[in-house]
């Protein structure tokens, strides 16, 4: 039998008395420990990214929207995205919470804009079951049975059956998890690593694209190309902020997951902007156009001899689980925190008695994938799938990262003012960073078709039902202590 406790606690924040709820759940409360370290941090917010997955799913989007100016997009957007990084570096360092953005903001902007960063990587990381499973089942198909790669049921269910293996490795602990995916990443960046170098071996000078520095001038881009590649480019980032909603879980809670999440972007940002300029070099405009979401496969077949081409397949399928693995690490993680503040029912926040996981949050999310999975059928085509959640979750991202990013300032504001490198690293960067996001989310949403625009907007305003019962829950808590 569980016991929950409500307990309301007065504190003063800035100025401000705040009465903040704790619910306590005894006998099935928290997640497991020191179970990750600074090493699993690392490569864990390196999977989160997912550098094979991004590029096959994105860079031909990319390279559409910007041309040649797409290691450029990719080498200022991750800039830019350092500085959220930062933010959520020191703000980890105050409260490690696997909560992380939803946390953060609901202490310095109130619970209801927290709830709403919080719900946007709920929805982003819903709707990314769709666009991380269909390239993982085409990869299998290209492996086990080409004649099946380009049927969109056969894709579907293989997709849905991955999300299942993948849910159960999940829920038996992140231990496991971990072990699994520093195998998975390190395979896959030395895949990616090898590819590159045969490119610029093989091909010499007889480079499809020629890159030069001036395809790295901020003068080459205008605003549309410009805000179309950011938000692009955010779904390139996105992910790596897993190892802070781990933070409960990791050694050195304060310090690991924000120096692992700093290196593991610092790393995928060398190798997103490396290998946009190989398949500039390797593929004319025509074979990227026509390699869609296959184009590491059509690099690699340019520089390897067949089956030994089929190794990007590999790191393909070997990148997708991983990101698919950390995506719902991300939701489950912020699921329980919600649910242990009161604002989500507290169902959401029961940990396993022997995995130490939110196991009822984790077979949520894998249910909510296959439906939208088996949704998808509706769709004319995959790529179409896929261009679709890409935007949406670009948007949505630029959402959530923006709210940390002003946290970060707002909270640390007078002790920005301390030093010159605090006024830089703890409020200048992380500002800029979250103005610039949110900028270009705003100009690209306003490109949106009407089916991308529902999805994207309509996908956030579900959020106001949950909570109007979190807080309607938060209030009779508050009544009750009163009247106590």
């Amino acid at each position: 039998m569980r016991l929950l406790t409500v307990r309301a606690v007065n504190h003063t924040h800035s100025g401000l008395l705040r009465l903040k709820l704790e619910v306590f759940i005894f006998m099935a409360s928290e997640l497991k420990k020191d179970s990750l370290g600074f090493v699993q941090s690392l490569l864990i917010g390196i999977a989160g990214s997912a550098p094979t997955f991004s590029i096959s799913a994105t860079m031909s989007t990319l390279i559409a929207a910007v041309g040649i100016l797409a290691p450029a997009s990719l080498l200022y957007s991750g800039i830019m995205m350092l500085g959220i990084v930062l933010a959520y570096l020191f703000l980890n360092a105050y409260n490690p919470n696997s909560g992380a953005s939803y946390a953060w903001v609901s202490e310095v902007f109130g619970l209801r804009l927290g709830f709403f960063a919080g719900w946007a990587l709920l929805v982003a990381s819903a709707i990314f079951m769709v666009s991380a499973t269909i390239p993982a089942a085409s990869a299998t198909f290209l492996l086990c049975a080409p004649d099946l790669a380009d049927s969109q049921l056969a894709v579907t269910i293989c997709a849905i059956a991955w999300l299942i293996i993948v849910t159960f490795v999940v829920v038996k602990g992140v231990g496991l998890t971990a072990k699994i995916q520093m195998i998975m990443t390190l395979c896959e960046l030395t895949i990616l690593l090898i590819i590159s170098c045969l490119v610029l071996a093989h091909l010499g000078s007889g480079f499809a694209h020629q890159i030069n520095w001036q395809s790295f001038s901020p003068n080459a881009f205008d605003t549309t190309s410009f805000s179309s590649g950011v938000v692009i480019a955010l779904f390139f980032f996105w992910g790596w902020d897993v190892s802070l909603n781990l933070n409960e879980e990791t050694k050195s809670a304060r310090q690991s997951p924000g120096y692992g999440a700093l290196g593991a972007v610092i790393v995928t940002i060398v190798f997103f902007t490396a290998f946009a300029a190989i398949v500039l070099m390797a593929l004319s405009d025509q074979e990227i156009n026509r390699a869609g979401t296959n184009v590491v496969f059509v690099v690699a077949d340019k520089v390897l001899p067949r089956p030994w081409n089929y190794l990007a397949v590999l790191a393909l399928m070997l990148s997708t689980i991983g990101t698919l693995e950390t995506s719902i690490l991300q939701f489950t993680r912020t699921m329980f925190s919600k649910s242990r503040d009161g604002l989500l029912h507290r169902r959401w926040a029961k940990i396993h008695q022997d995995w130490g996981t939110p196991h009822i949050a984790t077979f949520l999310i894998a249910m909510i994938g296959s439906a939208l999975l088996i949704l998808s059928l509706a769709s004319k085509d995959m790529a179409d799938v896929m261009s679709k959640s890409i935007n949406v979750i670009g948007v949505q991202a630029a959402y959530y990262y923006g709210f940390a990013g002003l946290a970060c300032v707002w909270h640390f504001r007078k002790r920005a003012i301390s030093s010159v490198s605090s006024f830089f690293f703890i409020f200048v960067w992380p500002l800029f960073s979250s103005l610039a996001l949110w900028w270009a989310a705003c100009v690209t949403a306003l490109t949106f078709d009407m089916v991308t625009s529902v999805i994207a907007i309509g996908s956030i305003t579900l959020g106001f039902w949950p909570l109007m019962a979190g807080m309607k829950r938060i209030k009779q808590a508050r009544i009750k202590h009163c009247a106590h």
